[in-house]
């Protein structure tokens, strides 16, 4: 059973992040029925720490409070900075024992630097996964995931996510009626469908950068509902389709049918979150036809179906 938490704090520490964690397993509301956890913050000496936010936090101790944790919580902190060996030795030695080991955003950073993510399933926030990847080849990086857990690794991307984790946490230790109550009395959630890609920044490019195809590119840009052939584009760009398709691949790193859909889940990211239009209609203006071929495509490349992608960002539609 979970029952002590212990969160590691280093200067530069996000501060919502390490509020993720506290608000879950650092407020005492056993009075209202909920269990109680043993919570510590703890710098690598027991001083205080300076958050991203520029104040600075006076955290319980140091890092004795890990080695008898059952959770060992590791918030966002930056990623350029040198973690000391006895943060990363502490977190072996959690791992090693037994213990939950969790991380939220850029956290995941200081698991692979102890070598917790080697060969396991892992995530961060979108803007890290390729970094993260890059310097551990051996980590599944599931970079569309809200959080991963691997065995008693759990690892969440940026911010928000880290709720999501801490409360999948919540409902494996003491059940889904706990969680639930609990994501009510944070006015959350208890679970949100998709991944991260509905929250990647993804605009529309304005000008496509093909040198040789650049023209057609622009026409298509401008002409995404309408339907089109290879054989029609290659005319238009003065190839045979043969050539056409091998330029295409050659300039755009991929296939004129995948870059077509992929523009058109774009416009109907876009439609989606400035308009009132129905998704039928945003199907038709994108290009899709019905809302079956938008909703199939749209769950391939999104994480989520048109309706829910539109309700998570439903504060902007209409803005």
């Amino acid at each position: 059973m979970l029952r002590s938490v212990a969160v590691i704090v280093m200067d530069g520490v996000a501060t919502f992040e390490l509020g993720v964690v506290a608000e879950v397993f650092g407020l005492d509301r056993t009075a209202d029925g909920f269990p109680g956890y043993e919570f510590h913050v703890c710098s690598p000496d027991g001083g205080p720490v300076r958050t991203t936010s520029g104040f600075h936090l006076i955290p319980h101790g140091d890092l004795g409070h890990i080695e008898d944790a059952d959770l060992v919580a590791v918030p966002a902190h930056g990623l350029s900075g040198t973690t000391p060996a006895r943060v990363l030795d502490a977190l072996r030695r959690a791992a090693d024992r037994g213990a939950y080991v969790l991380s939220v955003c850029s956290g995941a950073f200081l698991l692979g630097e102890a070598g917790l993510l080697d060969g396991r399933e892992c995530t961060t926030h979108w803007r890290y996964a390729d970094e993260l990847q890059r310097r551990h080849p051996t980590a599944k990086v599931r970079c569309n995931s809200l959080y991963v857990q691997d065995d008693r690794l759990l690892t969440s991307a940026g911010t928000a996510a880290g709720i999501d984790a801490c409360l999948h946490l919540v409902r494996q230790e003491h059940g889904s009626a706990t969680a639930t109550r609990l994501a009510r009395r944070m006015v959350v959630p208890p679970h949100r469908d998709g991944g991260q890609s509905q929250y990647v920044e993804a605009p529309i490019p304005e000008t496509p950068e093909a040198p040789t195809l650049t023209p057609v590119l622009e026409w298509l840009m401008g002409h995404l509902d309408r339907p089109v052939t290879v054989d029609e584009l290659a005319e238009r760009a003065g190839m045979a389709p043969r050539t056409f398709a091998r330029r295409f691949r050659a300039e755009t790193g991929t296939t004129p049918h995948q870059w077509l859909t992929n523009q058109r889940v774009l416009l109907a990211r876009r439609l989606l979150e400035e308009t009132r239009l129905s998704v039928e209609a945003v199907a038709d203006r994108a290009g899709f036809g019905d809302a079956a071929a938008l909703r199939h495509h749209f769950v391939r490349r999104v994480g989520a179906t048109p309706q829910t992608y539109r309700t998570t960002f439903r504060d902007r539609v209409g803005a």
